[in-house]
């Protein structure tokens, strides 16, 4: 039976956490060999990240047309000052704070139409003088519904390449030019290395016909470099749709500059297939990927945004049909603008676990593993405040902040196509977590590069992941497990070296600990990936440490943790769960002659949702097709082994 470490209690919780979770304390066990010619002092000499900090790299406001339009009015300094801890008055004019500041924060206004949204609420002479200008000028000063329908009307012209060009600001508008300036300034003021760091950003918004691509651009670098250029858009002919167009400005970026920058694509499920494509869906004939697509991807886009309110991105329970946690807040009706429904077909090409069996096989194919990812989770929060907290979640869009009818809307809807779906569907997430030598915008960037980072759905789990093949059982009760994962495997975002003579299977070291404000954890996971000899991709889920001393079935399952949710106030209890878990685990079904992937996911207890709170708070009796509890989860970057030759 994999080993489970014991409960401990919160204020032991406090200590380990704020002691970056794996104190390298030197203990009895294995791994001594590692330890041997160290300082007496466990902490000298450490060459390891031994802190993990939380950030959110995906926030609108409003300067993005579709938050502005929709009635956001928080702008950057407003997020920036939110998301290090101070109140704030929401768009509605509500109070708000965080219940922790951030330690990192990216606003990622749109780069298209920079500027515009605030000339079309304004009436500016240019907007007034184009007719669609005029219309949505007073839809958007309507207010309420009037101004929701006009914001996915907006949304929908822009994904069909149909929105006036008057309203579609491009570099060298002047307004265009005067807002990403002040962006970038903003971010300047408020970058607090050490307590608060903010990077210069922007999100790249491609909708190939509605099918969602978008990326988040972020740079490791500070004005002086990112203000040489001007952000990339997606409409020509300054801007493109193509990711390769933008992966060759960020080359030509770091050759102009000498600097660095990288892409985060996100909700792959709202882009029908395209995500993780096989084909290249910008070529005539729709011919194979080539090893340049394999390559400049590999290089610009080593982290994939995995959840966030757009529904969860993982897995979906028609792929992994053994999986009982795959069916977590799935969206799959059809693209961005739901102009085209979706097929069953369209899925492979958008969750993670068939794009890393996608990118192992076409790096058979080409060279290079175009989908190479580490795995984060965002907001992509419309309102510019970053509270995805279950009990203070302030919504998606300005539309949805806390009042009593703001669950029961038609979020949007294609009556044609017979599919819609509701604001109660979004979900409150997420966050990412990163380990790092510093809270700075080089160490945080660094860290993601390298992939050393993981999400959350909104708790702040520590998590710790290593692969190898010398982990001993013993080594996950001791307390140095980082100094023994390091220096004997590799962390989350590597890759294992080839399986020595006569391995039984590479192992894996892994710690998982509750968010000290949260929910115990009721099981660890390792979810295993890998490519047959005929090409065919498949899956298995382990459950490798759990709580409560349950005991596996006949089939393998573990029965269900239990239930302490109370509806009615809302709460939990911790009398079930574990505070931590760990273990290290050897893969019983190893075959050293196929390349596999391997991640860590951590499931909390139930817990209860956002909109749970907000039955109790609004009194509403919501229908039994709105879920009123979640189990928050963490997904870790994977570890990748790769045969030899």
């Amino acid at each position: 039976m994999p080993r489970t470490l014991l409960p401990v209690s919160i204020v032991a919780l406090s200590i380990l956490a704020s002691a970056a979770m794996a104190q390298d304390r030197a203990g009895l066990g294995g791994g001594t060999d590692v330890l041997k010619g160290r300082p007496y002092s466990p902490y000298a000499d450490r060459a390891f990240p031994t802190q993990v900090w939380f950030g959110d790299t995906h926030v609108h406001t409003g300067l993005s047309a579709d938050a502005g339009g929709a009635g956001t009015t928080i702008m950057p300094r407003d997020a920036y000052r939110f998301a290090r801890g101070e109140q704030v008055l929401s768009n509605s004019g509500q109070p708000v704070k965080l219940s922790r500041p951030y330690d990192f924060f990216m606003i990622t206004d749109h780069s298209d139409a920079v500027g515009a949204i605030s000339d079309i609420i304004k009436g500016t002479p240019n907007v007034l003088a184009d007719p669609s200008g005029r219309q949505y000028h007073e839809d958007f000063n309507a207010g309420g519904d009037v101004a929701a329908e006009a914001m996915w009307r907006m949304i929908g012209e822009f994904a069909q390449g149909t929105l006036s060009p008057e309203l579609n600001y491009q570099p060298g508008n002047p307004a265009f030019d005067r807002v990403w300036d002040d962006t970038m300034a903003a971010a300047e003021e408020y970058n607090d290395p050490g307590i608060f760091t903010t990077f210069i950003a922007f999100e790249w918004t491609s909708l190939e016909m509605g099918n969602n691509l978008h990326r988040n651009v972020i740079f490791r670098d500070g004005i002086e470099r990112a203000g040489q250029v001007v952000p990339y858009t997606t409409t020509p002919p300054q801007g493109s749709n193509n990711p390769r167009d933008l992966w060759n400005w960020m080359k030509a970026y770091e050759d102009l500059t000498g600097g660095d920058v990288t892409a985060i694509p996100h909700n792959g499920n709202l882009s029908n297939g395209m995500m993780f494509p096989l084909v290249d869906n910008f070529a005539d004939g729709e011919p194979a990927l080539d090893p340049r697509y394999a390559e400049l991807r590999h290089e610009f886009e080593r982290i994939y945004e995995v959840t966030q309110p757009k529904g969860d991105g993982e897995a979906h329970p028609a792929l992994s049909p053994d999986d009982e946690f795959a069916d977590f807040e799935t969206w799959d009706w059809g693209n961005l603008d739901l102009s085209e429904a979706k097929t069953a077909e369209m899925m492979h090409g958008e969750y993670v676990r068939q794009g890393l069996a996608r990118g192992m096989k076409l790096e058979q194919e080409l060279g290079f593993n175009p989908f190479k990812i580490g795995l984060v989770g965002a907001t992509d929060i419309h309102t510019g405040l970053s509270s995805i907290e279950e009990d203070n979640f302030f919504g998606k869009y300005a539309t949805y902040e806390p009042n009593e009818h703001r669950a029961d809307h038609v979020a949007d809807k294609n009556d044609d196509l017979g599919i819609s779906y509701k604001s109660w569907q979004y979900n409150a997430a997420g966050v990412t977590a990163v380990w790092a030598d510093s809270n700075s915008r080089g160490a945080i960037f660094d860290a993601m590069e390298r992939r050393e980072v993981y999400a959350t759905t909104g708790p702040r789990l520590r998590v710790r992941l290593f692969g190898g093949w010398e982990f001993e059982p013993e080594m996950a009760f001791r307390r140095d497990l980082a100094t023994l994962g390091y220096g004997l495997g590799v962390p989350m975002g590597g890759d294992i070296r080839p399986a020595p003579e006569g391995a039984d299977g590479p192992g894996f070291l892994v710690y998982a600990m509750r968010d000290p404000m949260g929910a115990n954890l009721d099981r660890v996971q390792i979810v295993k990936g890998w490519v047959d000899a005929e090409g065919e991709s498949h899956e298995k889920v382990y459950d490798v440490a759990w709580s409560d001393n349950r005991e596996q079935g006949a089939d393998g399952k573990l029965p269900p943790v239990g239930d302490t949710v109370d509806l009615s106030i809302p709460s939990w209890t911790n009398t079930i769960g574990s505070a931590e878990l760990g273990t290290v685990w050897q893969d019983p079904d190893f075959d050293p002659s196929l390349s596999a992937f391997y991640y860590a996911r951590v499931i909390e207890i139930p817990t209860p949702r956002w909109t749970a709170y907000d039955a109790v708070k609004f009194g509403i009796d919501f229908p039994e097709e709105v879920p009123l509890k979640t189990t928050e989860r963490a997904y870790t970057s994977p570890i990748w082994y790769t045969p030899k030759g």
